[in-house]
């Protein structure tokens, strides 16, 4: 017999965690990290130990943060077993888990120091750098396409989701009760209307399909459109003599917005001469997208080279990186005139804290909102509304005029989840995860209205038997 438990991510969009039990085995799908408010915090600290003995393997569709932001901490706890990535996923990892350690330092080291001050105990990290290189030499790298036996005897294939480098649709052959058990896990689906990414591979065959429905309710803006609407504000903030804020999802988003305003430029659009990106990290990634962009969309890259006549020094010349911190400390001395892409991508953390501090306020100010934001974080309350919000200890108005772009979310559309779903030619059982209440259950209506299909969303802690 098998059985999958759902640990996570059921009625939110964080927090990604699977656990898949076989008489010889069990298995991790994602070790994901809640994020939003206090509550994640709390979440995120949950002793693993009982898990981190029991397990066999962990397997990632992919490296961002709300799927395997908990990996080291698992390893804190006592796991030592294989993690099953793609190359793309193992590279990645490499620079988002050292970089989400050095952040938690600097947290626990701010926070210890008004502990101490009010006699409170101490916190820890959740995990350190050690744990985290313990974990990177955990990583077996799978790459798409290849076949291969894991704990237990169940076989797993990774295949192209689309969504970010080396992102992975999880294809497990699971063997149960004398027969085998086919799990399909969709990982994150990418926006076939993205630019960089491949469009998503299309099982055709499973009998569970866990499904992603992070924007179950609704469809993107067409790509085309939110380009126009997005020089559009360029233009607008040009004409007000104000800065763009663009909150920064270090991995996908910022190269396509880099992307974007590199076309923009080339096709004289782009009105600010200055472009500075202030995310160590996204610095990082933009560097491993360029080193393996063999591997990105040949369409989309042979457009980007032919627009800057072959010189990849000129795919965008008013690009500046920021690594330090008195190099992103300058730019807030620039109060019009410049776009500026800083972490973090929900603004729960990182440098474009600041510079909203300096920005938020100023009526002439733009901040473009390019992704998801969970609830309970300061880009939600932004994009509902807030007419004040703290920062870094100060209240701040928000004058600043908030723009929301979707249609350069990374993830697949209503449409598209569905269309991807038709494609299966068997009468799978759809399980929805990784999506807001009302996202899933708008989803597993479509599902059972436009495909006949048998559509559950599960609860949290549930177990099924596969």
């Amino acid at each position: 017999m098998a059985k999958l438990t759902f640990q996570g991510a059921t009625g939110e969009v964080t927090g990604s965690r699977y656990l898949l039990e076989t008489d010889d085995a069990r298995i991790l799908l994602e070790c994901g990290m809640y994020q939003g408010n206090s509550d994640a915090d709390e979440a995120n600290r949950a002793p693993l130990a009982e898990l981190a003995e029991s397990l066999d393997a962990v397997v990632l569709s992919h490296g961002h943060l709300d799927h395997s932001g908990l990996l080291p901490k698992l390893v804190r706890d006592g796991y030592r077993g294989p993690i099953y990535c793609t190359p793309g996923t193992e590279e990645l990892l490499e620079i988002m888990l050292e970089d989400a350690a050095f952040v938690m330092s600097k947290d626990i080291e701010w926070e210890n120091k008004w502990r101490r001050r009010a006699d409170k105990p101490l916190l820890e990290p959740v995990y350190d750098i050690d744990d985290v290189a313990t974990t990177l030499g955990l990583c077996e790298a799978v790459p798409y396409g290849q076949a291969r036996k894991i704990a237990g005897g169940i076989g797993l294939t990774f295949r192209d989701a689309g969504h970010i480098l080396g992102s992975a649709i999880v294809d497990l052959i699971v063997p149960a009760g004398g027969r085998d058990r086919h799990l399909v896990f969709s990982g994150d689906l990418g926006n076939a209307d993205a630019v960089l990414m491949h469009e998503p591979a299309r099982p055709e065959h499973a009998d569970h399909v866990l499904l992603e429905s992070t924007y179950g309710d609704r469809d993107h803006r067409p790509m085309e459109e939110t380009v126009e609407e997005f020089a559009q504000v360029l233009a607008e903030a040009d004409k007000s003599g104000g800065n763009v804020l663009i909150p920064a999802f270090a991995v996908g988003r910022t190269q396509e917005v880099l992307y974007h305003l590199s076309m923009l430029h080339h096709a004289g659009r782009l009105p600010q001469q200055k472009v500075f990106l202030d995310s160590p990290m996204a610095i990082k990634v933009t560097e491993l997208y360029a080193r393996l962009r063999r591997t990105l969309d040949p369409e989309d890259m042979d457009r980007l080279h032919q627009a800057a006549n072959g010189d990849p020094a000129a795919y965008l010349p008013g690009l500046q990186v920021c690594r330090t911190v008195e190099e992103s400390m300058a730019i807030n001395r620039i109060t019009g005139g410049a776009i500026i892409i800083a972490g973090s991508g929900m603004c729960n953390g990182g440098r474009i804290r600041h510079h909203m501090k300096y920005n938020l306020w100023r009526r002439e100010a733009h901040l473009v909102i390019v992704g998801f934001q969970a609830a309970g974080t300061l880009g939600r309350r932004l994009v509902d509304g807030a007419e004040k919000v703290k920062l870094l200890g100060d209240e701040v108005a928000v004058n600043a005029k908030i723009h929301t772009l979707g249609g350069f979310s990374a993830h697949a559309g209503r449409s598209q989840l569905l269309d991807w779903a038709r494609g299966f030619q068997d009468q799978p059982v759809f399980h929805l995860v990784h999506g807001e209440p009302e996202a899933r259950e708008a989803l597993a209506a479509g599902l059972r209205d436009e495909l006949g299909a048998e559509a559950r969303v599960p609860a949290f802690g549930e177990t099924i038997t596969l």
